[in-house]
């Protein structure tokens, strides 16, 4: 009897070692865990604290007309979020005697064609278009007149796509940005005379939006294109090149991150890729200040046709 009670007791006490491990072992775990995390956590803050002292910090080209304030960089040896990478930025403060517009060409025009046509001292490529029939995806109204629908054809009169997810409209010719309703053709209700609609939204007051997991848009390395606004209201025109060794290009999640360290309040993203392109009247090379890439080269020969653009005239 006594035998049979002490290996019951031996057994008990093995199953109560066992049970009193586990949870330690558990705790072990997950402190490692824990640390792992923070660790990733605190690079990721320094590998950002590192990003934005470059940025604010690098010897930018400034060129200072018509009010303007155009800055140049080509960031090398992987010196910007972990890549080379040449940024254009123009500034225009709202104390200057420019304004934006918007333009349009019925068939694909170049940035620098369209911005000479309307006597523009710059400009930057807009929004989205169908490169085979020319015609904007995204909504577009210039002087009252809509000239552009979000996704034209489309059945659905509820979901817009994710590229149309932000919109900009002039207001005495200074930009405000915006979030539209979800309806499809929202911006039809809206009195305003100058709407243009793009996406995703990168910066809204002061906030990075967060973007999708989309490895082919989003996380992806591509020309950038982009139009800010600072808390003062000072808009800014951002290109960033891409596809070439000489500039690779960002993803979004680092594009925004760029726009917010150069001080925009808020951010939209316009349509970029080959069709990335800033022109400024009088510099060299045509008035094109970044290296449009639709020729392969880091140059600046390949600027591409499109439908649409943001220009900065008197």
């Amino acid at each position: 009897m006594s035998k049979h009670i002490s290996h019951k007791a031996k057994q008990g006490g093995k199953r109560n070692g066992i049970a009193h491990r586990r949870p330690l072992q558990t705790l072990a775990i997950l402190g490692c865990l824990s640390v792992l995390f923070c660790s990733c956590c605190l690079s990721a803050a320094n590998a950002q604290n590192t990003d934005s002292t470059k940025v604010v910090g690098a010897d930018w080209l400034v060129d200072t007309l018509d009010g303007m304030v155009l800055k140049r960089m080509h960031f090398v040896g992987k010196d910007c979020m972990g890549s080379n990478q040449f940024v254009s930025i123009l500034e225009i403060p709202r104390s200057s005697h420019c304004r934006l517009a918007f333009t349009h060409e019925a068939e694909r025009t170049p940035t620098t064609v369209q911005a000479k046509r309307h006597k523009a001292v710059a400009a930057i490529n807009g929004s989205y278009f169908d490169m085979a029939l020319h015609f904007p995806i995204c909504y577009l109204r210039i002087d009252g007149r809509e000239l552009g629908e979000n996704t034209p054809q489309k059945v659905d009169s509820v979901h817009r796509k994710y590229y149309q997810y932000g919109s900009l409209k002039l207001v005495g010719g200074q930009p405000e940005i915006f979030i539209p309703d979800s309806g499809r053709m929202a911006e039809r209700e809206l009195a305003d005379s100058n709407i243009m609609t793009a996406g995703p939204l990168l910066v809204y007051h002061g906030r990075l939006i967060a973007m999708r997991d989309d490895k082919t848009f989003v996380t992806a390395r591509h020309n950038r294109t982009a139009i800010g606004v600072k808390k003062d209201g000072t808009a800014v025109l951002v290109t960033v090149d891409g596809r070439t060794k000489q500039s690779e290009g960002l993803s979004l999640q680092d594009f925004q991150r760029l726009l917010r360290y150069v001080g925009c309040y808020d951010a939209l993203n316009l349509d970029g890729g080959g069709s990335t392109t800033m022109y400024v009247d009088g510099m060299p090379h045509g008035g094109i200040v970044n290296h449009p890439s639709d020729n392969g080269k880091f140059d600046f020969e390949g600027e591409r046709a499109v439908s649409n653009c943001i220009v900065v005239v008197k």
